[in-house]
């Protein structure tokens, strides 16, 4: 006879899960004496909502589903957060909880709250276990069906009763690879001479192209094609650095600099585009053709309606595409002359002797090597670190462009740190942001991890109070008082430094890198550059006139 509970650890094993993160309940105990005795490593957090956060960024960097696990009720719903995060991000994570006795009750209702409803329009599956005999199979489709594109979040509530019941031993169901259709050779071909008929060509790499399986074939496809391109927030990094033909990032959805060679275009084939992400440019009737190249059909919206579309394996298919274009495309470049002036205005005052974003990121770019990872909160600098950090590597920008909530960047990080042990990671965090997680400094001190903190500090939430002035609606209601975060991150064992000249920036953050461990750094910013370039520079860019 074998528990529930075994059981189900075992499927777990079964799909080469290594670590879950989360707070169990007392409905999970059976499960928690499971793992005890399994292969697998029990990561506890501060807050449910850190553990769903750490299990997709799991599930972001490795293409393997993440595991997190909570309690019913309360425990249950603090994960909702993190459901969306991971459905609208594509994130492959499976999320398991807790619940009472569903064969019999002593408890009546207490704690009780449907999560397999509640997760229903979070989730790509959310299903509740009735049955021991029933487990191997759930859990083989909930991985299935996490991990297949387009990936995303699975909820499993195993209920007590269930967990601790005895059954006969299950056969577990074997995993097996699963290779994708390739794009049809009409969609190619007809692709192909919009390509090579085109006089302005353009790629822009989106969110899908991201994937960790697909960016040495993304990489590929530019270098033989020869296309200039640019990149959705999600999308940066897709094509590493040093190809020359990097136009910028895609920060706004129009006006910025980068919208130049866009507004030129005549052509736009986007990679990997979701159409998830704040849109990167909006297509209107008199502008360029798009051709869609997915691992599904778009989802065609009113900013949106690609003319032509190749669904398939992103990589295989690209490299099809490439071989019927490769080097007979007459107008590759046309759109190249226009990067310099992109770059060179994205860059401008990037060395003031001030707290602004860019220097900032100028200088966070300075201590970062090529395989340094970035993972951001959410707030205003995330525009600017989109805009203007140049990436080198896949994945090493972690930004949420499609949830876009609170409270994500320090478990992300936490999560790339265990991942990359021996690569420099660093969290960039607002103060409003950090504060809706930061009890998470105790989970990563605890786990001994190699990991900087960048706190950028204005007393308010200063997105929203941004946007307030620019409505021209009166400052209210966005500003508060922070702790003294140096003391704060001492508290929790880990260590910090404040600092107050722009000059010593990147001392401070090269000290917290070699001096190990989990390291907050504290600086102010100084966001009037956001009116000044944001607002002010980009309403004097008029459109580019199109070129015939």
């Amino acid at each position: 006879m074998t528990k529930g509970s075994d059981l189900f650890v075992a499927a777990l094993e079964n799909e080469g899960v290594d670590r879950i993160f989360g707070i169990p309940g007392e409905e999970n105990l059976d499960i928690v004496e499971s793992i005890r005795r399994s292969s697998i490593q029990l990561i506890l957090t501060r807050h449910e909502q850190a553990a769903a956060f750490m299990a997709a960024t799991y599930g972001r960097l490795t293409g393997k589903a993440g595991v997190c696990i909570t309690t019913l009720g309360p425990g249950a719903l603090n994960l909702t957060t993190g459901a969306a995060y991971a459905l609208l991000g594509a994130m492959p994570m499976i999320m398991i909880t807790g619940q009472k006795g569903i064969l019999s009750s002593r408890q009546a209702r207490f704690q009780i709250v449907d999560i397999v409803a509640a997760m229903k329009p979070l989730t790509k599956l959310s299903r509740q276990i009735v049955s021991p005999k029933m487990i191997p199979s759930l859990v083989r489709e909930a991985f299935r069906v996490a991990q297949e594109e387009r990936p995303g979040p699975v909820h499993l509530e195993l209920p007590e009763d269930i967990a601790a019941a005895e059954c006969e031993p299950v056969a577990l169901v074997p995993t097996h690879p699963v290779e994708l259709p390739l794009a049809s050779a009409d969609a190619l071909d007809r692709a192909a001479r919009m390509i090579m008929e085109a006089k302005h060509p353009l790629l822009m790499f989106g969110a899908a192209a991201s994937r960790p399986r697909v960016t040495p074939d993304v990489a590929q496809f530019v270098l033989r094609t020869q296309i200039p391109y640019f990149t959705t927030q999600m999308g940066k990094g897709t094509v590493p650095g040093g190809t020359e033909l990097y136009m910028g990032t895609a920060a706004l959805s129009e006006r910025d600099y980068v919208h130049e060679a866009i507004e030129q275009a005549d052509l736009i084939i986007t990679i990997g585009h979701d159409t998830v992400e704040k849109p990167p440019f909006i297509m209107g009737a008199n502008g360029p053709k798009v051709i869609h190249v997915g691992y599904h059909s778009a989802d065609v919206e009113q900013v949106y309606f690609p003319q032509a579309e190749i669904v398939g394996d992103l990589g295989p298919s690209l490299a099809l595409l490439a071989d019927r274009i490769e080097g007979k495309i007459p107008n590759a470049q046309a759109l190249l002359p226009l990067r310099e002036n992109i770059l060179s205005r994205i860059a401008a005052r990037a060395t003031e002797d001030r707290f602004t974003p860019q220097r900032i990121v100028h200088d966070v770019r300075a201590v970062m090597p090529a395989d340094g990872i970035l993972a951001l909160d959410n707030g205003m600098y995330k525009i600017w670190f989109a805009r203007n950090y140049r990436t080198r590597m896949a994945n090493t920008l972690l930004l949420d462009n499609a949830l876009a909530t609170m409270g994500a960047g320090l478990p992300s990080a936490m999560m790339a740190s265990l991942l990359f042990p021996t690569r420099r990671v660093m969290a960039i965090c607002g103060d409003g942001g950090f504060m809706m997680n930061s009890q998470e400094l105790e989970t990563a001190v605890r786990l001994k991890l190699n990991l900087v903190i960048l706190l950028l500090e204005d007393h308010a939430y200063g997105m929203i109070r941004w946007k307030q002035a620019v409505d021209e609606f009166p400052d209210f209601g966005m500003t508060f008082g922070n702790p003294d975060f140096v003391k704060y991150a001492e508290a929790y064992g880990a260590k910090g430094t404040r600092v107050t000249e722009i000059a010593d920036l990147r001392p401070a953050l090269e000290r917290a890198f070699t001096g190990g461990g989990v390291h907050l750094v504290v600086v102010p910013i100084d966001y009037s550059e956001n009116t000044r370039v944001l607002v002010d520079e980009l309403r004097e860019r008029l459109p580019a006139p199109r070129t015939p």
